[in-house]
């Protein structure tokens, strides 16, 4: 990751476009704050992760947590993804990549030899007054949002 955050540091601020209007980090305040990037819209493990955190939303809800899923797809092509699979999670529409800068998920990856810039799959957990309380890098998709809804719960 291009930037070293740690837990126990402030969240870096953000504003951004979302499915449910303009957000910033402190509309999440006096709530926890499942931040979560992923790669692009409607392929099979961003669809999986989505679906995963969908299908445990009353329960992060309970836990007195939201959830924003982050790419650099458009707003209108979240809007479709999420009516199309049934979403009941909000996503934000990073287009010009700097939230993406600020939490150090905007890397140089690798596939079949071919060197791009892509999002590193990560998660960030924020606690009620905007620290940094638990960071996932590189994540796998599969249990992953069953892990950080028992993160809140120990």
């Amino acid at each position: 990751m291009t930037r070293s955050l740690e837990p126990g540091a402030k969240a870096p601020g953000f504003s951004i476009e979302t499915t449910l209007g303009t957000k910033q980090l402190a509309s999440f305040r006096g709530k926890h704050l499942i931040l979560y990037f992923y790669p692009k819209d409607d392929t099979p493990g961003c669809t999986s992760e989505a679906k995963d955190f969908s299908d445990l939303a009353e329960q992060f809800e309970a836990a007195n947590a939201s959830i924003l899923g982050v790419s650099r797809d458009s707003l209108i092509r979240h809007q479709k993804f999420a009516q199309k699979h049934g979403l009941q999670i909000e996503l934000g529409s990073d287009e010009s990549g700097s939230v993406c800068e600020a939490y150090g998920v905007w890397v140089e990856k690798n596939l079949y030899g071919r060197t791009y810039m892509g999002i590193a799959r990560s998660t960030f957990l924020i606690d009620p007054k905007g620290i940094l309380t638990r960071i996932w890098p590189k994540v796998r998709v599969k249990g992953h949002a069953q892990d950080v809804l028992d993160s809140l719960n120990v």
